[in-house]
């Protein structure tokens, strides 16, 4: 096939590069630019943004522009076509998305969505422009197929690099014209091949997510909104109020530090973010059990097999590198998502990204469902 790989100079996708030419396909090499390290980029904000604070592409994570000279180099050895795209504004969508999900109180997951909409979207659509049959990219997952001939989107061998969580929701359409190389092999294995197919990446460092945003994220967002985060109250369980906040969306469900609660007779035990009202500008904090949620109610869904209105045992994941909790799933009379924990996590905050997972005839754990979380429940659920 000829086969449009999202090359991001890496030594995954250099490596899954170097696979798909192994096995004859004609390979076009494709870095997306996004944005050089302190550029503006064009999208804006909110409708309400002043002039924005440069988003820092490629701070510490992709998409820099010392990985598209790696991404180009490594193209170069291996002989295949090589393509710079500009998608700086579509990822300025992102971007507001980042921003948008913390002013409502939620807690976003731009990297689930820069899948979504730029590599297996925007890419995708620029992939048929050149005539391409498939999409592949350097993630640890892998495409299996089922009884019925349908490619499904499963987990990678590596657990601990797993990324199939990440690409839920590229759908069950996208995944028939996706490929993912390096999902059958272990990291170890994948910088063993790099050196000696002597690629110049063989022991460049993991990018590290989010790759547009510093470690003080609150004040990258409220340096691009034409106000400042307003002040607000920080309550108990009960709605009582225990300190001041300087904006809600400084604050993530489960956090700990920096909570400015006096330490009284009333309040002496660690004190978590288990709740935000963005309408309301408030944060509710708690013991460390109240974070424990039972069920979750999630929108939004991508369906890759018939949504079942009755429960199916499924196992879930919450996070990225998250557990898989044992659970059950069912659809909703509107087509949303209900999964009901077996166990209790900890922390699950709406804005976040479930998926499910069942066992395939040999074993493989495929994606069956994801959806993003609208709502939390978190006390036990009754058994039906």
């Amino acid at each position: 096939m000829k086969v449009l790989l999202a090359m991001s100079g890496g030594v995954d996708s250099s490596v899954a590069a170097v696979l798909l030419k192994q096995a004859g396909h004609e390979v076009v090499g494709c870095f997306m630019r996004l944005g050089s390290p302190g550029e503006t980029l064009d999208a804006p904000i909110a409708a309400a943004a002043c002039a924005a604070r440069p988003a820092r592409i490629g701070h510490q994570g992709c998409c820099s522009i010392n990985d598209s000279e790696d991404a180009r180099l490594v193209a170069a050895q291996l002989d295949i076509p090589f393509y710079v795209v500009n998608f700086k504004r579509d990822f300025g969508r992102i971007i507001a998305y980042f921003a948008d999900e913390y002013d409502a109180g939620r807690t976003p997951n731009p990297c689930v969505r820069c899948n979504d909409w730029l590599k297996f979207g925007r890419l995708r659509e620029y992939a048929a422009q050149l005539g391409c049959d498939a999409v592949a990219t350097g993630h640890y997952a892998q495409i299996t197929t089922n009884h019925s001939g349908q490619s499904r989107l499963t987990r990678g061998v590596d657990r601990a690099k797993d990324q199939s969580y990440v690409l839920f929701g590229t759908g069950k359409d996208a995944v028939q014209r996706m490929l993912l190389p390096i999902g059958g092999m272990e990291k170890p294995r994948v910088r063993e091949l790099a050196q000696e197919h002597g690629l110049r990446v063989f022991d460049k460092p993991d990018s590290q997510e989010i790759c547009f945003v510093p470690q003080d994220y609150a004040s990258f967002l409220e340096g691009r909104r034409a106000t400042p985060f307003a002040e607000g109250a920080i309550l108990n369980e009960a709605g009582e109020e225990l300190g001041r906040h300087a904006g809600h969306q400084r604050f993530t469900i489960g956090q700990r530090r920096g909570i400015s609660v006096p330490t009284t007779a009333a309040v002496s035990i660690p004190l978590y973010v288990i709740e935000k009202d963005a309408h309301r500008n408030t944060v509710v904090v708690g013991p460390r059990e109240a974070l424990d949620v039972h069920a979750v109610h999630a929108t939004d869904c991508v369906w890759y097999d018939s949504p079942p209105t009755s429960w199916t045992t499924v196992e879930a994941q919450v996070r990225a590198h998250g557990r898989p909790i044992p659970a059950r799933m069912r659809a909703t009379a509107e087509g949303e998502l209900e999964v009901q924990f077996g166990e209790a996590e900890s922390g699950v905050a709406p804005g976040q990204a479930v998926v499910c997972y069942t066992h395939g005839a040999c074993g493989e754990e495929q994606i069956v469902a994801g959806g993003w979380i609208q709502s939390t429940t978190r006390t036990p659920c009754k058994s039906e």
